[in-house]
């Protein structure tokens, strides 16, 4: 069931969606809900597709 979790890809995604995040945390306020906002969405959909397609 939870195959996905296994493949290196979806691994990598996920560690790299954090990373984004850490990243992200670090950028002026006043991006929260523009430039953040779509970094952290385009980040999470990476594994977040992975695991939907497995």
């Amino acid at each position: 069931m939870h195959r996905y979790k296994e493949l290196n890809v979806w691994q990598k995604a996920i560690d790299l969606a954090v990373e984004v995040y850490r990243v992200t945390e670090k950028l002026p306020v006043e991006e929260k809900y523009g430039l953040i906002s779509q970094m952290n969405k385009s980040a999470v959909s990476i594994p977040s597709n992975i695991a939907e397609g497995a």
